[in-house]
């Protein structure tokens, strides 16, 4: 497993799974994203965002982190959490926020709750936009120099694979799916008699 920066191919996948998953990303931009794969499948099991809020204020913000049902419970919400803070750093950032009812989750990388009157004003903010979609939401704040990883976390990552369902797979698509014929001969085809 690793986890990289999304790229514009991926686009179309992130919307999906954000939606297979249940969040609303209002303010989508695939930039934005880091995915988790697996090396051998390549296929994709996690993703998170980070989000800068540009203005006299500047901060950034973890939000949007979703593993795939079969992929939960194998580090991979761990390691995309700590790709986006490796990005906050990247980009000059000592801080790192985080708005959600699923806080818990971010205290064992050491992120602390914070009261929204400690808030920076920008910051506060955006903090009540959430808090209206979500009542039971935390402010949550990382020194980003502070993160951790549990051992237990890098080292499911580390043999992490899907978890094997009762799923259907996915069919293959055919030429048919793209409104194309495979019978009928066109300027394109490799397979024509002549």
């Amino acid at each position: 497993m690793y986890v990289r920066d999304a790229k514009n191919r991926d686009e179309a996948w992130l919307l999906d799974a954000l939606e297979d998953v249940g969040l609303d990303d209002a303010a989508f931009r695939s930039r934005d994203y880091v995915i988790a794969l697996d090396e051998e499948s390549n296929e994709k099991a996690g993703f998170g965002r980070f989000r800068v809020h540009k203005g006299d204020e500047s901060f950034c913000e973890i939000t949007c982190v979703g593993v795939l049902e079969h992929w939960r419970g194998q580090g991979v919400g761990a390691h995309v959490i700590e790709r986006v803070v490796d990005r906050a750093v990247a980009e000059g950032y000592d801080t790192v926020y985080s708005f959600s009812s699923a806080y818990r989750y971010c205290v064992q990388f050491g992120f602390d709750a914070i009261d929204a009157s400690a808030l920076p004003d920008t910051v506060r903010s955006r903090f009540e936009q959430v808090k209206s979609k979500d009542a039971d939401a935390i402010a949550v704040r990382l020194d980003a120099e502070e993160f951790t990883m549990p051992e237990r976390l890098r080292d499911r990552f580390k043999v992490a694979s899907p978890k094997s369902g009762d799923e259907e797979a996915e069919p293959e698509l055919t030429a048919e799916d793209f409104g194309f014929d495979e019978e009928t001969p066109t300027k394109y085809s490799t397979n024509l008699r002549r």
